[in-house]
């Protein structure tokens, strides 16, 4: 069993508000293994991050979508408080034009660093999706956006798993473990009593979950591409209006559900949200007629398993 525990630490737009702190979303995958991982850091974040019981030493890699300060000024804080707690392992920051950003962060203050912090540039023009990081169980793909600066959104993509199917194994004599299943995932097939089975003949496919978060963008075909059956769609609603679309370079409800239909994403959640909506009943109101979107608020935690 695996699961994806996604944890919205800040949801407003470019101003805080008393309930909405700035963009970061911390998203945790189990297996076996454990791996966290930071989509933007506003500022605040650390301390979003404490009240939210996380583990910021953890964290592998962070994604920033683009330069806006409300999605990376939290980093300096957070560099500085993992180097207090002796932090040694190297932090990648990846996003566009990240070689740039990082080392103006980096040059800020007197402090120095007990560990590397790494930039990984992504590519921000075109509409190629770009693996920037990859394990046997999953990746983290990128896809430019349309925003007023270079900008890009991220997917979290589990690899789709082999699962053995217990009652089909009985049917060839099988064993219900051994090094016999090793062979079968690893070239297709073996040989048993002298009878060659093949993985098909005793396996079934699940489906890798998926998950994508916009970041701040207009409505682009490039959200559609990275998006398709996604699980979860996290996406840029800092407006709830059509009119205000084109001066602010950010996506409005209507559109997001348009592009929700086309890629055909399971469940949808609305973040970035203006500090001029105050009241989220109406809001709700707004959507009341779409069971599977909801509105991101500070805090807010989703499995998926």
């Amino acid at each position: 069993m695996t699961s994806i525990e996604i944890t919205f630490l800040g949801t407003t737009a470019g101003i805080p508000t008393k309930q909405r702190n700035h963009p970061a979303i911390h998203v945790t995958y189990r297996s076996e293994n454990e791996f966290s991982y930071l989509f933007d850091c506003g500022e605040g974040t650390q301390r979003q991050i404490f009240l939210a019981g996380l583990n910021f030493m953890r964290i592998n890699e962070i994604f920033i979508t683009h330069w806006h300060a409300d999605h990376y000024a939290g980093l300096l804080g957070l560099m500085e408080t993992m180097n207090l707690e002796q932090r040694t392992k190297p932090l990648k920051i990846f996003g566009p034009e990240a070689s740039e950003f990082v080392e103006i962060l980096l040059e800020l203050g007197y402090a120095s660093k007990k560990f590397d912090v790494v930039p990984v540039d992504v590519p921000f023009e075109g509409a190629e999706i770009t693996k920037l990081l990859e394990t046997d169980e999953f990746y983290i793909a990128s896809i430019p956006m349309k925003h007023a600066i270079p900008a890009v959104g991220y997917a979290f993509i589990e690899k789709d798993r082999i699962k053995i199917d217990k009652e089909k194994t009985k049917k060839f004599g099988l064993p219900e473990k051994g090094p016999i299943f090793k062979k079968l995932k690893e070239n297709g097939s073996a040989v048993f009593h002298e009878k060659k089975i093949m993985l098909d003949d005793i396996s079934k496919t699940e489906k890798g979950k998926r998950v994508v978060y916009t970041g701040d963008t207009m409505a682009t075909d490039n959200v559609v591409k990275i998006s398709k059956d996604a699980d979860l769609l996290i996406h840029d609603s800092t407006f709830f209006t059509d009119s205000l679309e084109k001066d602010y370079r950010h996506t409005t409800l209507n559109d997001v559900l348009r592009i929700a239909k086309e890629a055909n994403a399971k469940d949808v959640i609305l973040t970035h949200i203006s500090r001029r909506y105050q009241d989220v009943d109406e809001l709700k109101e707004k959507i009341k007629n779409h069971p599977n979107i909801r509105i991101a608020k500070d805090f807010m935690r989703i499995e998926l398993k």
